[in-house]
């Protein structure tokens, strides 16, 4: 019998010390990092407490193994790959995808800090005619790619797309790692690749359908599993 009590109080003590939040998640679950094994390999993903609506809106996702046995449905060499479709779990070949999303929307949380460099996620969204607040898709995500730029094309641009100037600490990292600068301050950042950069190379990669057939891989790449895992 005290074994017993010892047991039930030591599981109080562990609750009181990871309380279950009203959305869900455990305090602790704010503090793991996002395993996701692709069928290009596997990347890290560290969520943004800067965004905190995402954050935990992805976290709860992966949780719930919402994102096992998507495909990557989106895909476009030097630019991103994108992921998070439901329709794609049991696409056909050859469908066109990307319409598929859950039954809401994540208010934007665009920061300025939060930009397009090479190796962050990135919520999905629809255009500004019919969403111009920018809210997110609830399940869509995409990890940008993008290329390496020059002043000239930074400056370009800032002319010709952004209409602003790209802050100098960013210039550099656009010249350095590269990214995709003309999504900046339009879409909401809310986490980066910290281990496994090169899976986004292998998967934009490969073959798709081409633009008339949505930038599908012509073989599929799926989203084998998404686990919350432990910092290190």
């Amino acid at each position: 019998m005290n074994r017993l009590l010892f047991s039930a109080a030591m599981l109080l003590v562990l609750a009181a010390c990871n309380p279950r939040l009203s959305n869900g998640l455990h305090v602790n679950d704010l503090k793991k990092d996002v395993e996701m094994v692709t069928d290009k390999g596997t990347v890290i993903i560290r969520l943004s407490d800067s965004t905190p609506l995402h954050r935990d809106n992805f976290l709860r996702l992966v949780q719930q193994k919402f994102y096992d046995g998507l495909l990557f449905h989106r895909v476009i060499n030097s630019f991103m790959v994108q992921g998070g479709d439901p329709d794609s779990r049991t696409a056909k070949p050859g469908q066109q995808l990307g319409e598929g999303d859950l039954n809401y929307t994540v208010p934007a949380e665009i920061r300025e800090s939060l930009f397009h460099k090479k190796g962050m996620l990135a919520a999905a969204r629809t255009g500004d005619d019919v969403n111009p607040l920018r809210a997110s898709s609830g399940s869509q995500f995409y990890l940008t790619q993008g290329k390496i730029f020059t002043d000239a094309g930074l400056d370009s641009v800032e002319t010709f797309r952004l209409k602003r100037k790209i802050p100098a600490a960013q210039r550099e990292v656009y010249k350095t790692i590269g990214g995709t600068p003309h999504l900046d301050l339009n879409y909401t950042v809310f986490g980066e690749v910290i281990s496994g950069l090169a899976v986004i190379d292998s998967i934009a990669a490969v073959p798709t359908s081409g633009r008339m057939g949505g930038d599908r891989p012509v073989k599929d790449v799926h989203i084998i599993r998404a686990r919350l895992v432990k910092r290190k």
